[in-house]
């Protein structure tokens, strides 16, 4: 049973191996890297929710947002005279992307800040979203909130499905204010890497310049590419980026293992390689049984009946035989830690082992 597991768990390992970028394996420019300046940006604003079925917060800070929002709409009410059961006090969190025009919507995500219950059929009342610095006003949001979830409770008991204080409102926000950076005007461009690494970087360079014929663009380090606008797609930047973006370029990403310790997952990239290496793996079970007995006396000698705790610990150790493991493909180094019969959780001590006594070429990262 525990063979088929392990074969099981590499198994596993081997198909997401084969989602990672290998040596040679051909990626678009647009999926490795991001042109700078073009990014969306983070908004965020404080409201209100309203409809609530009693699940709402009732703080004052609450009232005194719905007397604001009273104010706004020139009626004056006491906020002592509010149900503010009803109503919630929210964060509402937006992400802004560029060349948002004026009138686009976007979707915002709608979080409670106090002790409501629930968000479930309450609705946003309208909520500037102002940037990170809380300069500028970049849009409004209102709408009836969709929660995926519900919760219900009574007589001491209760059910819930996912998060009840946390929701969405889909196009929710206006966009009022606009960002757009000026492509056409720019004389150089530059590419991030998602990934640095340097020999990415040379090969989107050289694709770059196949593609425009010249000499137009150099790695400056391993995670940034700098483009001149070449003559030709002067004024014409928005041809230049499509034209780049589709172009197929040999990713290459270092040896890599990540583990998790407290799932007991692991993850090979594509270039790991063993060198040969005897490795013996053997467990040690340690357990402790306690049986709990009565010492009765006998009749008439005045002694006293007491509890009498019997311990016996029992000490098991695996027989583990030195196993020659070794490859220089991910089938080959799967197929040598089969041999070991482990599970993945051992698996990662021995990968660790393996690691310090420098036989796996590849770092192991620890999530």
């Amino acid at each position: 049973m525990r063979h088929t597991l392990v074969i099981s768990a590499l198994a596993s390992l081997v198909l997401a191996s084969t989602l990672l970028p290998s040596s040679g394996e051909a990626a678009r420019i647009k999926d490795v890297a991001r042109w700078e300046g073009v990014e969306s940006n983070p908004i965020v604003g404080v409201g209100v929710v309203v409809g609530l079925q009693g699940t709402g917060d009732g703080g004052l800070a609450t009232r005194e947002m719905l007397r604001n929002a009273m104010s706004a709409l020139e009626m004056e009410v006491d906020p002592e005279a509010l149900k503010s059961k009803n109503a919630a006090l929210v964060t509402v969190t937006a992400s802004l992307p560029p060349f948002a025009r004026q009138g686009n919507t976007i979707d915002v995500t709608v979080s409670s800040l106090g002790d409501a219950r629930a968000l479930t059929g309450g609705t946003l009342l309208a909520t500037t979203l102002r940037d990170v610095e809380g300069r500028s006003v970049w849009a409004v949001a209102q709408g009836p909130l969709v929660i995926g979830g519900f919760s219900a409770a009574a007589g001491g008991g209760g059910r819930q499905k996912n998060h009840t204080t946390t929701g969405r409102v889909p196009g929710g926000a206006k966009v009022v204010r606009e960002i757009a950076p000026n492509l056409l005007a720019r004389q150089r461009l530059r590419l991030s890497l998602r990934a640095a690494d340097f020999s990415t970087a040379v090969s989107i360079s050289r694709a770059v310049n196949a593609r425009v014929l010249g000499d137009f663009a150099q790695a400056l380090d391993s995670g940034t590419v700098e483009v001149n606008v070449p003559p030709q797609y002067q004024g014409r930047v928005p041809e230049l980026v499509a034209a780049l973006d589709g172009l197929e370029v040999t990713v290459d990403t270092p040896a890599r293992v990540v583990v998790n310790e407290r799932t007991g997952t692991v993850v090979m990239g594509s270039q790991v390689r063993i060198a040969p290496v005897a490795v013996a793996h053997g467990g040690l079970s340690i357990s402790v049984d306690t049986d709990v007995g009565v010492s009765q006396p006998g009749a008439f000698s005045g002694g006293e009946t007491v509890a009498i705790s019997d311990t016996e610990v029992q000490v098991e150790e695996e027989q583990a035989d030195l196993q020659i493991l070794g490859g220089v493909s991910i089938g080959e180094v799967v197929g040598s830690l089969n041999q070991l019969g482990v599970a993945p959780r051992d698996l990662i001590s021995i990968l660790q082992a393996i690691r310090a006594a420098g036989a796996l070429d590849a770092e192991i990262e620890v999530l």
